[in-house]
């Protein structure tokens, strides 16, 4: 079992953030370990999770998780071992952001048993940082590498974004570059999206900001691409790549049909077939694990048809890509043409030309 615990808290949202977050000054880390607690005690008797006795990966995302005192992080793993049974080598992921990292706080995140960090730096560029509504500046994502390398964690990641408006000017090569610098083992890079209800989406329509131009958007993919190649990390996925042997098992999980659960508000689940998601507002899903009354707020059973959809979408996203009798090979063909996709051993995979165009490409093969 892989399981993901939201942890809604930060202390501003960030201008293109969608997530179900809560601002607050001062965290309830206590009341939120014991509620996140309750609602795993009450899937112990799950059929849907009897198949999966071990906890294999546990992953904190959010929202901010570091804004937790380490010791709720620590009742938290405590109680899921409690349980359950952790596997001996179990990947238990904490994302952070660079103003909570301090000497302390790393030494109680590896106290708490955690082991690997993503660390949400984005972009080294002051002007950009603002424009985002980060909290930290380019010189605390520095000292948090270091900081957290000190404390043990073995495993670090990096978060940045691409693709932003042209007019922000933003030197993407030099953000790269300086990630790489910092010697991290894994990058999760995102392309921009501009949601409705998001502080960008209301400068957007506003005419504010401009849009996401898909040229540059592209170029700074393959960009990336290119320098994931040239220093032998492995893209094993769109947004993901890895030093070898540093792959984020937790994540491959989602991709490769692993069974999750989601605790926390706005979670999702996915067993057996079936997916469900929580109370998305962290007041109403407080207010439900406090009156006992059921966290999940909806839940789906997909076809066999959508099983085949989400199956090659998910597949197609990562290099090892998905059996190839799955697409028609006169579909192929023309992907393999395009210079969109190549095939070996019986699998289809994409290349990072034919990534750009995934939902099209998805579209063309159903």
């Amino acid at each position: 079992m892989n399981l993901y615990i939201h942890v809604p808290f930060c202390a501003r949202r960030c201008s293109y953030c969608d997530f179900s977050i809560a601002v607050r000054r001062s965290v309830p880390s206590a009341g939120f370990a014991e509620s996140v607690l309750t609602e795993w005690r009450g899937v112990q008797a799950d059929p849907g999770w009897q198949s999966s006795p071990a906890v294999d990966t546990i992953y904190f995302g959010g929202g901010t998780p570091s804004r937790l005192e380490p010791a709720a992080l620590a009742a938290i793993v405590g109680g899921v071992r409690d349980a359950r049974p952790l596997a001996p080598d179990a990947e238990i992921t904490i994302e952070v952001n660079p103003d909570d990292v301090s000497p302390a706080a790393a030494d109680g995140w590896r106290a708490a048993g955690i082991a690997r960090a993503s660390l949400g730096v984005q972009s080294f560029s002051p002007d950009v940082l603002a424009w985002m509504h980060r909290t930290h500046t380019a010189e605390q994502a520095r000292a948090a590498v270091g900081i957290l390398r000190a404390a043990g964690f073995t495993d670090l990641s990096l978060d940045l974004i691409y693709g932003l408006p042209a007019e922000r000017d933003r030197d993407w090569r030099a953000d790269v570059e300086e990630a790489f610098a910092l010697d991290p083992d894994h990058l999760s890079c995102y392309g921009l999206t501009v949601e409705a209800h998001t502080p960008l989406g209301h400068w957007t329509a506003r005419g504010q900001s401009g849009a996401v131009d898909e040229s540059r958007y592209a170029d700074e993919f393959l960009l990336l691409s290119r320098a994931l190649d040239e220093r032998g990390w492995e893209h094993y996925e769109v947004s993901n790549a890895a030093r070898p042997g540093h792959r984020a098992r937790h994540n491959s999980g989602y991709w490769t049909g692993t069974p999750y659960l989601g605790l926390g508000p706005s979670a999702h689940s996915s067993t057996a077939g079936e997916r469900r998601w929580n109370i998305r507002e962290y007041a109403a899903w407080e207010a439900a694990i406090a009156s006992g009354s059921g966290t999940v707020a909806g839940r789906e059973r997909l076809d066999a048809p959508q099983r085949r959809l989400e199956a090659l979408y998910l597949g197609l996203r990562t290099a090892a890509g998905v059996a190839a009798d799955l697409v028609a090979p006169a579909v192929i063909g023309r992907w393999v043409d395009a210079g969109w996709a190549s095939v070996a051993a019986g699998r289809l995979s994409l290349s990072p030309e034919g990534w750009l165009r995934l939902d099209a490409l998805v579209a063309d093969a159903s």
